[in-house]
């Protein structure tokens, strides 16, 4: 008795299946009573293939991040502003004198000194192929900049090239140049970056440059800037005025860079700064230092801040936001497809009638209830 009860409940469990198929709240219907169609199949087909190429797509923007912009006031006033200079003017160094002034009326002695070296401003073989494939680079980077910026973010490479190598032959000449270096702690407040005739003197409020010791023709600003940026370097900056060079044969030329500094958070997968960036303007003109006692001449870089602060963040999405993304796809394709079949088979019976399509076999299954009907 026991045996024969143990094997009537072995037969009436059931499957998983059965189970499942059992909870499901959706009627479904015999696939004896659907009937399929040319037109369906072929759509079918198409979305099937139209699916996998979504799921790719949807994997493989899963494994990219995506970089967000976000504009805030920037309210770090106590802050310091790092500049970096490497350049080179077409003079000697006891000619020429390098400072800055900000609008606080301190003097670049209150952060630090440049370096002035005398050299020749003529490069040598190696150096003019380094320096130009650079300034090609820095070109095309700022042309292709919008295009190409999410790119550089993500790198999370600061520099593309190593710093100027040395010369490869040594000039048989006197020097005819003066190059100029420095890092500075600067005030995050606008400034006035300037190169002039004679060395500076401090007087109270300020200084002056002592160029009425120096005629007029001795001055050529020509000049080759290397390095031209604030704060430290970070991945995706473009500098404008790396790798840029100036050229004039007038005794009295002056240049003027307009420079806006705007402050940069950074924070990557690769790498988490606070820098700057900037944009810059350029004027260049002729002036007469004897009539005009307010203008002289010379290169000046005039920085300002601007009061909005740039922070760039990457973020990844989640395995979660993948696979909701995955389901949703394939649902809105699927609802799609069996209107766009709808449609099809709507068309081809209102014009070839009931015969166009060719209908398998329809079957009723038997059970056990048909003979009480």
């Amino acid at each position: 008795m026991n045996e024969t009860s143990g094997l009537r409940l072995r037969r009436q469990q059931k499957k998983i299946s059965d189970i499942v198929r059992e909870l499901d709240s959706f009627p479904k219907m015999s696939t004896d009573y659907k009937q399929y169609t040319g037109i369906g199949g072929l759509i079918t087909l198409f979305m099937y293939l139209f699916m996998i190429w979504l799921i790719l797509s949807e994997i493989i923007y899963y494994n990219a991040s995506i970089i967000y912009n976000k504009f805030i006031p920037d309210v770090d006033f106590n802050d310091k502003l790092k500049i970096t200079v490497d350049m080179t003017v077409a003079m000697q160094c006891n000619d020429i004198g390098a400072d800055i002034v900000d609008v606080t009326n301190q003097e670049s002695r209150n952060f630090g000194n440049f370096k002035l070296e005398n050299t020749w401003f003529d490069l040598g073989s190696n150096q003019k192929i380094h320096f130009e494939e650079i300034r090609h680079l820095n070109s095309y980077l700022r042309e292709k900049y919008h295009s190409l910026r999410d790119i550089l973010w993500r790198a999370g490479y600061t520099s593309y090239f190593n710093d100027m190598p040395p010369r490869s032959e040594i000039p048989n000449r006197p020097h005819d140049a003066c190059r100029i270096t420095g890092e500075l702690e600067l005030n995050k407040v606008a400034g006035n970056f300037h190169i002039t005739l004679g060395k500076s003197l401090s007087v109270p409020g300020g200084h002056i440059h002592l160029q009425q010791l120096f005629p007029v023709y001795h001055s050529n600003f020509t000049h080759r800037i290397d390095k031209f940026f604030f704060g430290d370097l970070g991945p995706g900056i473009v500098h404008p005025l790396d790798s840029s060079i100036k050229i004039t044969e007038n005794d009295s030329q002056v240049f003027k860079y307009f420079i806006e500094v705007v402050a940069t958070d950074v924070d990557t997968s690769k790498v988490k700064i606070k820098t700057y960036q900037y944009s810059v303007k350029e004027l260049s003109k002729f002036t007469n230092d004897r009539a005009d006692s307010h203008e002289m001449a010379g290169i000046f870089f005039k920085y300002d801040m601007n009061p909005l602060k740039i922070i760039i963040r990457e973020e990844e999405y989640t395995i979660l936001q993948l696979i909701l993304r995955i389901f949703g796809c394939a649902g809105g394709l699927y609802i799609v497809a069996g209107v766009i079949s709808n449609i099809f088979e709507s068309m081809i019976l209102h014009k070839y009638g009931p015969t166009a399509f060719s209908v398998s076999k329809f079957r009723i299954q038997e059970t056990e209830n048909c003979d009480n009907i």
